[in-house]
């Protein structure tokens, strides 16, 4: 008897035929990986791969793929790469696939599609789970692989959109001086392509382009599995993520894992405020400035025209809510990250402090130019800020607030995006239209300094205790 597996590709399908002996026989060591893994010191893994699906895919380049179908994890094997690894090395793959789930991979990178590479991205999400293992594939993408390969200084044990970030500049700057390099040289363009593929750390492709069977690593396609999952938003997943956590949770767990779930199970699965300002920040549009060092583009033959080069100068408000829903240490702290996210840009950056009007106006380029917090504790409207952020054409608004404030503003902003950044003692925003994105502050142990009724004695010394007095 023989099962059929297809594959579709560019319009077709391709018909493969797995013999049921043959399907038999490769589960049967997957089952003998899946008992080396329970009688290990990582059986959750064990327990957690027994509630998956398994297919066969043999159009996949990797050894193990995952993805997401109707009410389960299904987990797809290529025996033709997976057949190539010793015994150690598939039950990595095998954790590998299940980190990428623990970590929130599969709807984490859809938040980043279209602002990053596919190549940054699965580059990224593979150094997180990969710093976890062992006995790893010899051309598996890992930190140190990264750093030596693109000349960076990536640090270990870092969220993936962090990695993805720094990836994907180095290979814009690996792209900008090829391009640069060819227009020197006079080079074709396909040479330039063919320089671009020999920067991904895979094996010489020995697939026919037409060919359904892989036979070679492609980290730029290792996770296009994902693609294929069913619709389901990220709580969904969250929520049977957690229902397969809990039957495989049978005792004790690796310190690494016990904060990977922990993480899972405290956050939104949201993109921290900080790095989703990086993301608005390659939006925000900059002024061109003429340059003879660079040939026009669209007529580089024209010697008498000049190129453009971007001076990365926009107009940046930091809106700080003085009411007193937010402490000294949550704002300090989360400036000095704004002015560092935004130093590379070279941006003018205006702080403006507000409660229920616009109270004080100035501008900061580094952290000495931050002054201390007006003491004025009044209510919250956030209109008179985007009032002024209206009236001034600026290109970003940052806005740091507990969130209570009206429910509807009386000015639409205009030409600029918007982040709400909430106190970590703030629930939710007051307004039922926010146009802009809201994310929370960490929470952290603040000294309230507040004053208190309850805080004052009716009676005292004053003078250093020298002289008594009554309230």
């Amino acid at each position: 008897m023989e099962e059929f597996y297809r594959s579709q590709r560019q319009g077709h399908q391709a018909v493969i035929h797995i013999p049921r002996e043959f399907k038999d026989e490769f589960f049967s060591l997957v089952d003998q990986v899946n008992l080396s893994l329970l009688e290990d010191k990582d059986n959750f893994y064990s327990y957690f791969l027994m509630q998956m699906s398994r297919e066969i895919r043999f159009d996949i380049t990797s050894p193990t793929g995952v993805n997401f179908q109707g009410a389960h994890y299904v987990i797809h094997f290529n025996p033709m790469l997976f057949l190539n690894l010793n015994l150690q090395q598939m039950a990595s793959t095998i954790k590998h696939e299940i980190l990428h789930i623990l970590s929130g991979h599969l709807w984490r990178a859809k938040a980043l599609q279209g602002r990053y590479s596919t190549l940054a991205i699965n580059m990224a999400m593979n150094i997180v789970v990969n710093t976890y293992l062992d006995y790893l594939p010899p051309y598996s993408v890992t930190l140190e692989w990264v750093n030596v390969h693109y000349a960076l200084k990536l640090l270990p044990f870092k969220p993936f959109e962090y990695y993805v970030e720094e990836i994907q500049a180095a290979l814009d700057l690996l792209a900008a001086d090829e391009a640069a390099e060819d227009q020197r040289d006079g080079d074709e363009a396909n040479e330039s392509d063919k320089s671009k593929d020999a920067e991904k750390p895979k094996e010489p492709d020995q697939n026919n382009d037409e060919s359904q069977i892989k036979t070679a690593y492609d980290p730029e396609r290792t996770h296009d599995l994902w693609q294929e999952s069913s619709a389901a938003d990220e709580q969904t997943l969250q929520e049977f993520t957690e229902k397969f956590i809990a039957h495989a949770q049978k005792g004790s767990l690796p310190g690494y894992l016990e904060n990977m779930l922990s993480s899972l199970r405290n956050s939104q699965g949201e993109l921290p405020w900080n790095l989703y300002l990086k993301r608005l920040m390659g939006t925000v549009p900059s002024d061109i400035k003429k340059t003879v060092t660079r040939r026009n583009r669209r007529q580089p033959e024209r010697l008498d025209l000049r190129g453009q080069l971007r001076s990365h100068q926009a107009k940046i408000l930091v809106a700080l809510d003085i009411s007193g829903s937010i402490s000294d240490q949550e704002f300090n702290q989360a400036i000095k990250e704004v002015l560092a996210i935004v130093k590379n840009y070279n941006h003018e950056i205006t702080i403006v402090e507000c409660d229920s009007e616009i109270r004080r106006i100035y501008k900061v380029k580094t952290v000495r130019d931050v002054r201390e917090r007006l003491k004025i504790r009044g209510g919250t409207r956030f209109t008179p800020v985007f009032e002024y952020a209206n009236e001034h054409k600026i290109n970003l608004l940052i806005y740091f607030t507990d969130g209570q404030g009206e429910e509807k503003l009386q000015t639409i902003p205009r030409g600029y995006k918007t982040l709400w950044v909430l106190s970590g003692r703030g629930k939710e925003l007051s307004l039922a239209k926010p146009y802009g994105a809201v994310k929370k502050l960490k929470q952290m142990e603040v000294n309230d300094d507040t004053l208190k009724m309850s805080d004052v004695k009716t009676e005292g010394f004053s003078m250093q205790d020298q002289e008594r007095f009554y309230m």
